[in-house]
């Protein structure tokens, strides 16, 4: 009777440590990261910086890294371009009302997000010069959003739709300009 009993318990205590493997891989499978196998994915160390490497070397642009990548746009920003990146830095997404960026990076709005980053960049080679020349011509640049924004010029300072370039910087794909503010669209 007692090695019936023991055997049971075995059986049991075998079958319970199974189902609880099958649990545990099931748990574990669920959890695992979505890895990325576009054109950002690849690793190149030899190459000048890209506009998307450029924002994840900076701390700068921690919130605007973590956008991009919720938005999937993150190819866009390594292709050889030429583009133009308006980057906000992580204080302009801080003067968005508040809970904006959070709801933004949920999956359900997903779409509104890529839109409001298209918006910062413009298929086209913009270096200073080159946006100096369009105010001069009055001329607006086209984004990948299909919006419109206007360059402007106050003083010795650079804006765009209505917010200081701090900094520009060249990179291999085109130019990055560091602003302020969020570009958010009109129509948003």
């Amino acid at each position: 009777m007692k090695t019936k009993i023991l055997l049971f318990l075995i059986c049991f205590l075998f079958v319970l440590c199974k189902e609880t493997a099958k649990e545990s891989g099931k748990q574990e499978s669920n959890t695992e990261k979505t890895v990325h196998k576009g054109q950002a994915a690849v690793i190149d160390n030899d190459s000048d910086a890209n506009a998307l490497q450029v924002a994840k070397s900076l701390d700068d642009f921690t919130t605007l890294v973590v956008a991009i990548a919720a938005a999937g746009v993150e190819d866009a920003l390594v292709n050889t371009g030429p583009l133009t990146v308006f980057a906000p830095v992580n204080s302009a997404f801080e003067k968005l009302p508040e809970g904006t960026v959070a709801s933004l990076l949920k999956p359900e709005n997903k779409s509104q997000l890529a839109f409001i980053l298209k918006n910062h960049v413009a298929p086209a080679n913009y270096p200073v010069k080159t946006l100096e020349k369009n105010i001069r011509k009055n001329r607006t640049l086209y984004m990948a959003s299909g919006n419109y924004l206007k360059v402007t010029k106050q003083g010795s300072d650079l804006y765009v739709g209505g917010t200081k370039i701090l900094k520009s910087v060249k990179v291999s794909n085109g130019w990055v300009h560091v602003i302020g503010d969020v570009l958010v669209p009109n129509n948003q």
